[in-house]
């Protein structure tokens, strides 16, 4: 079968900075959904039309990865709105109530970067924003998408991403 909007495609992947230094690698086969919300469009763009055994290697840019680092997203909340034993690393879904940074995307995944013992640093960039990346990528399987999956614009596991959110990482949620 080939990769054609939409399906679901098994991958595996290889992932590094832009200097080679490695980040994540993918050695079972996960799932994605293409045509949707689950993958970079310049991996979309790469793989389509290609079937199972397909292979590639890709070098991305910040703009065609997960963007440039946005000092404006980063901010500093009181130490009290957050629970004991919080770490670096740790990250949130939205600010915490009571916040008082306005105008912050409220959608946005903020990690803990630092902790005083009177405020706390969090930072809404993706952990690599304004990181280039060079993935090597194999399809290992192509398969039509579930109307659930059609529906969701993802496959129904919800599997974290290569692309619509951070790799895998022990110190990410």
């Amino acid at each position: 079968m080939l990769i054609t909007d939409p399906c679901v495609v098994s991958l595996t992947w290889t992932l590094a900075d832009g200097q080679g230094q490695a980040i994540d690698e993918l050695t079972e086969p996960l799932e994605f959904f293409f045509g949707g919300d689950d993958l970079l469009p310049k991996l979309e763009e790469a793989i389509a039309g290609q079937e199972a055994g397909f292979e590639t290697d890709l070098y991305l840019e910040p703009e065609h990865a997960f963007g440039d680092y946005r000092a404006e997203l980063v901010c500093f909340e009181d130490r009290s709105l957050f629970p004991e034993g919080i770490e670096e690393g740790m990250q949130f879904d939205g600010l915490p109530e009571g916040a008082q940074t306005t105008g912050m995307p409220p959608e946005l995944i903020y990690t803990l970067t630092e902790i005083y013992p009177s405020h706390v640093v969090l930072d809404g960039n993706h952990p690599l924003a304004g990181v280039a990346l060079q993935l090597q990528v194999k399809v290992i399987a192509v398969r039509e998408a579930s109307e659930e999956e059609v529906e969701a614009r993802s496959v129904a596991e919800g599997a974290v991403s290569l692309l619509a959110a951070a790799p895998p990482s022990p110190h990410l949620h």
